[in-house]
């Protein structure tokens, strides 16, 4: 009698357009079974049959092998893998298998919670950060559409004052009443940040604080030039002050005398010679 077929190489989703290859098995029948095989209610043909002996030499092994193109259409879609054989006289033995189909999102698109215009509508699914500023922290939604549905996934992001990028992840929650792709390639990307590169991540802040730290070194210098041309100028153009005593001051005994002597002095060296003939 033979055994409850198993179908393989369903074990992950198909992409879209893509060609599914399915094997049906059945062993312990004797004379050989009959496998045929079902999409939904049509008849799939099958790519050969193939037959080999069992080890205990008294029953038989079928194998059969269908392909197909896969269509959104397909997603969910039942495919039966049926055992004939004259043991089971009116009765039949089968395995059923739902396809699960992988669409590539051809739309993207990025907003964040609170704003009102969308950020990039594009078939790219990365967002570009040229420079990131405490501004940027918030949500992120993006919407991925295909022509199977959509599906949406939020990524919070938090710019700290560090200078560190702290993320988590929400859980994808698709829309209602929609089948959504089995993958979204969802992903943030900027330049400067840690996941894209290893080296720290520079802020607005530190770099108004190298600007202002130059321009403070600036002013320093030009004042200690200043004053060193300054103090320069003065050392050579030093001035000298000299007092003019009168003659005869310094031998009269007290300040009256001195004063007579002075301008007796300076009389004396102001009259003019009388000559008589």
């Amino acid at each position: 009698v033979p055994q409850k077929p198993q179908i393989f190489g369903h074990e992950q989703p198909i992409d879209e357009e893509k060609i599914a290859r399915l094997t049906c098995r059945s062993s312990g029948s004797k004379p050989a079974a009959q496998l045929r095989w079902k999409k939904g209610n049509k008849e799939l043909k099958d790519g050969g049959t193939v037959v080999a002996e069992d080890p205990n030499g008294k029953t038989f092994t079928v194998s059969s092998s269908v392909e197909f193109r896969v269509t959104k259409e397909d997603n969910e879609a039942e495919v039966t893998c049926t055992v004939d054989h004259e043991s089971l006289q009116n009765s039949e033995r089968s395995t059923t298998q739902k396809l699960q189909v992988h669409c590539t999102p051809q739309e993207f698109l990025w907003e964040k919670e609170g704003s009102d215009a969308p950020l990039q509508l594009s078939s790219d699914s990365i967002l570009i950060f040229p420079f990131l500023n405490k501004s940027d922290s918030g949500t992120y939604v993006c919407t991925a559409t295909s022509s199977m549905g959509s599906v949406v996934a939020k990524y919070n992001l938090d710019v700290t004052l560090q200078d560190t990028l702290s993320h988590e992840w929400d859980e994808l929650q698709p829309l209602p009443q929609s089948r959504v792709p089995q993958h979204l390639p969802l992903s943030l990307f900027s330049p400067l940040a840690p996941w894209a590169d290893a080296s720290p991540v520079p802020s607005t802040s530190s770099t108004y604080h190298a600007v202002i730290g130059g321009v403070v070194a600036v002013i320093v210098f030009l004042l200690l030039s200043l004053l060193i041309v300054l103090g320069h100028y003065l050392i050579r153009h030093k001035g000298t002050y000299l007092t003019h005593e009168a003659k005869g001051s310094d031998d009269a005994p007290d300040a009256d005398t001195a004063i007579i002597n002075a301008e007796g002095g300076q009389a004396g060296g102001d009259d003019k010679k009388e000559y008589f003939i």
